[in-house]
């Protein structure tokens, strides 16, 4: 199996430890667990060596399965209020910054390019802080720059429900991702705010509209940080090869969603989900983007994924049916790792 380390676009790992903290589903980060996706054991035997970890804000803060996955509850898109919000996100900032320091130094929170490679080279876990859905933030962003400075690098302006900044697409397969309006006027100047503090402005959950608004403005690579081709899968959730096309004339990147909602040409929530079409997935995605526009952006502890990968410590599976397919050792170091580590350097630098 591969040696190949794993820097990965997207998790939901933060939420789930949030949220069952007090209750019977409570597990520590530190020891394995038999549920979920992540934890520092299975990350280990995974080569998971980072990623980007969310912190995303429920509309409903009820058991970690409903609020995920229960796309017919419309109580699950409300929109959630600023105030909520921001509390809920430094409930969460505070386990990450907890979380890194009862690590015993096995974990780094990573606030440029130079700390993570610093920690992968150390075989620290190295952790960048993401706010998925931009709820917390103020109009007149000041709680932006009181975040960036508490550590976040990465932001997502909408998850798939409306706010301040603009509109999320829904769950809905078959379905283009032109759902919706674009960026709001507040949400051109948060992107534009993001630009100066050096924040990555992450496309995934916006819609067709919202895409090209920042495309628009940004002077930085298009990332879509958990995002597969919808030529393969017909989800709003994915993106159009027009889309890709614009990804890569920036030199950004896609990351590879393991969702097998957003994987199946029929749309369908099955574990039992060959490989094979997370390989078409890349393949279509390397035909548009080229070998230095593709990632992984697992959404691990977010999703249901192919039961082949089960959780983080089956990455060296995937990476195994990708040498299976044709692809050279340069190509799956590349997906792995490298291109991550590659645009965020040239973003936040």
């Amino acid at each position: 199996m591969s040696q190949i380390p794993v820097f990965d676009g997207h998790n939901d790992t933060l939420l789930k430890l949030e949220l069952g903290a007090g209750t019977a589903r409570e597990r520590s980060f530190f020891d394995r667990a038999a549920r979920d996706h992540i934890d520092l054991p299975r990350a280990r035997k995974g080569r998971f060596a980072g990623g980007l970890f969310a912190i995303y804000v429920p509309s409903q803060l009820g058991d970690a399965l409903k609020v995920r996955y229960d796309p017919d509850d419309p109580a699950n898109f409300a929109e959630v209020a600023q105030p909520d919000a921001l509390a809920f996100t430094l409930r969460m900032f505070a386990r990450a910054l907890r979380l890194e320091r009862e690590s015993a130094g096995e974990v780094a929170i990573c606030r440029n390019a130079a700390e993570i490679r610093a920690a992968m080279a150390a075989g620290q876990l190295a952790m960048v802080m993401h706010v998925e859905g931009a709820e917390a933030i103020d109009a007149d962003m000041t709680a932006l720059e009181v975040l960036h400075a508490a550590g976040l690098r990465s932001l997502g302006p909408v998850w798939s429900r409306p706010n301040i900044f603009g509109d999320g697409v829904p769950m809905a397969c078959p379905s283009s991702p032109d759902t919706g309006p674009g960026l709001t006027d507040a949400g051109k100047e948060l992107v534009r705010a993001c630009n100066r503090l050096k924040i990555m402005v992450d496309l995934s959950h916006l819609t067709e509209k919202g895409f090209w608004d920042v495309a628009a403005i940004t002077d930085r690579p298009l990332v879509a940080s958990h995002s597969n081709a919808h030529a393969v899968c017909p989800s709003a959730r994915n993106l159009t090869d027009r889309q890709l096309d614009a990804i890569a004339e920036s030199g950004g990147l896609a990351g590879l969603n393991f969702h097998v909602a957003f994987l199946r040409p029929d749309g369908a929530n099955i574990s039992d989900t060959p490989l094979e079409v997370m390989v078409r997935h890349t393949d279509h995605l390397l035909s548009r983007l080229g070998e230095d526009g593709v990632a992984l952006g697992s959404d691990f502890d977010g999703c249901m994924v192919p039961r082949a990968i089960g959780d983080v410590a089956g990455l060296p599976v995937l990476l195994q049916a990708f040498r299976e397919a044709g692809y050279g050792e340069e190509l799956i170091e590349k997906i792995a790792w490298k291109n991550w580590l590659s645009v965020l350097e040239r973003t936040w630098n």
